[in-house]
């Protein structure tokens, strides 16, 4: 029996997937765990259905991203940090900080947990971060480090 997935089955296939299984295993446990329908033709046409607007998504989510990534990088960010010893920043910067101040000055939020720091900020000066908004879109962030008043 041709079956359509409705979620991950570990050795039959992934959501969205075409299978053939036995007649038993479809009507037993795919089909009342709601693990799979029948592959008929109105479902078969709601599949694709679905796939396409899932490639639209997508779409919309890649060129979104795109335009986020040429807001950001016309964007200087500066973050204020106490001074320590040898011009070097008192404690250092966090990916948190840096969101925080790209949403106060420019009004653009970013999740903390997407920007990617190459190593641990300690120094004043100019610093260049990257920002991963989408699976194919980095962003670089230019951020400013200076001294508190």
């Amino acid at each position: 029996m041709k079956v359509i997935l409705l979620e991950d089955v570990k050795p039959h296939g992934k959501k969205g997937d075409v299978v053939d299984v036995s007649d038993g295993y479809a009507k037993n446990f795919l089909i009342p765990k709601k693990k799979g329908v029948q592959a008929n033709d109105s479902n078969l046409k709601n599949l694709a259905h679905q796939k396409k607007k899932e490639e639209e998504n997508a779409a919309a989510a890649l060129e979104e991203a795109k335009a986020l990534k040429e807001r950001i990088e016309a964007k200087k960010v500066t973050v204020h940090m106490k001074k320590g010893e040898g011009d070097r920043a008192f404690g250092s910067i966090s990916s948190k900080e840096i969101a925080q101040a790209l949403q106060e000055q420019h009004g653009i939020e970013v999740d903390k947990k997407k920007i990617v720091l190459p190593e641990v900020l300690k120094t004043f000066g100019e610093h260049e971060v990257t920002v991963k908004l989408h699976a194919q879109v980095p962003a670089v962030i230019h951020l400013v480090v200076e001294e508190s008043k």
